[in-house]
């Protein structure tokens, strides 16, 4: 089997067990490096030893972040053992990259009142959820319709990190401006159903098992893109919803424009999200199931940023010095 042939087969098992489009980009881009740095030999004929001195080559060369090595990783390990059906065994030895220990960049609730008016158009309702609902990124910009429950006033996450749901808050702020904005998005997906468009991307067999689905205004995109593109694996002219990196460089402009002197991206926004309900004094379990992390050692990292607050902890430096008045001299 050619390495060509070898990528489409791992390309159909991603599809078949219905991995993220990005991840399948990811996982193909590195089995193909994988098989350049050993002299385009096929995988079959390597193994363990191999895989080991990729990953060291990424640590001790490249230099990569351990992240990134370990994406890497996974992309192999799926190769071996759902494509190859090759057993590969732990532990491997190779050089790890060093998975640096950072505590969260957060802001404070006046800079992100300053941030949140800098926000241009579409993306300062998506910059209001990422704060006030603690969203991810790609958790935004894949929100529906049907998603939004204003009556509850919360938001379902569907098929999340871990590919699980939740259920977040909606901020009663920004309901008004998703109404007005759900009217607006409305009309574009009917004259898309006049021109003979109008469908959309469905995850998993759902299109094929409600084939009237896709048309339906429940399941399209809340953030709809403004331009129609061609699916990559359907072949479909669809209107998917807004890019990622779209969303990122708005907030990033947004930034600037509010001269706030830190590092902000969207995770910066849901980073303070938990961090200001912990300090509204919201129990760390909740906060813990409204950002979906699965263990709530993940959400105790926002405890040490609280115990960087100012008020917290004075400086020695700060404290008023005393004075201890000289003894008198004598005279001899």
């Amino acid at each position: 089997m050619s390495s060509e042939k070898l990528l489409e087969r791992a390309r159909r098992v991603l599809r078949l067990k219905h991995y993220a489009y990005r991840t399948e980009q990811r996982y193909l881009a590195w089995i193909r490096r994988f098989i350049h740095f050993h002299s385009k030999r096929h995988p079959i004929h390597m193994g363990q030893a191999e895989i080991e001195a990729f990953l060291t080559h990424l640590a001790v060369k490249e230099k990569v972040a351990a992240s990134t090595q370990n994406q890497a990783l996974n992309a192999l390990l799926f190769l071996y053992r759902q494509v190859l059906n090759l057993p590969v065994d732990f532990p491997l030895s190779s050089v790890r990259a060093r998975r640096p220990k950072r505590v969260p960049s957060v802001l404070s609730k006046e800079e992100v009142l300053l941030l949140l008016p800098c926000v241009e158009g579409t993306y300062n309702i998506m910059a209001k959820l990422l704060y006030g609902s603690g969203l991810r990124v790609s958790e935004c910009v894949r929100l529906r319709v049907k998603d939004v429950d204003f009556d509850q006033r919360h938001l379902a996450v569907r098929d999340g990190k871990g590919a699980k749901d939740r259920i977040t808050l909606l901020p009663e702020a920004v309901i008004p401006v998703i109404k007005d904005h759900l009217q607006r998005t409305r009309l574009i997906h009917q004259r898309d159903l006049r021109q003979g468009y109008g469908s959309v991307h469905l995850p998993y067999a759902l299109a094929r098992k409600y084939p009237d689905a896709p048309r339906q205004w429940i399941w399209q995109f809340l953030f709809p893109s403004p331009l129609l593109s061609t699916d990559p694996r359907s072949g479909l002219t669809q209107r998917h919803h807004i890019s990622t990196s779209a969303l990122q460089k708005a907030v990033h402009r947004a930034a600037k424009l509010a001269r706030i002197e830190k590092r902000v991206t969207c995770h910066t926004l849901r980073h303070s999200f938990a961090t200001h309900l912990l300090e509204n004094g919201q129990d760390i379990r909740t906060v813990q199931d409204l950002l979906g992390h699965k263990d709530v050692k993940t959400t105790m990292i926002y405890t040490h940023v609280l115990k960087r607050d100012p008020f917290a902890v004075r400086s020695p430096l700060d404290y008023p010095l005393k004075t201890t008045p000289s003894s008198p001299s004598s005279d001899h």
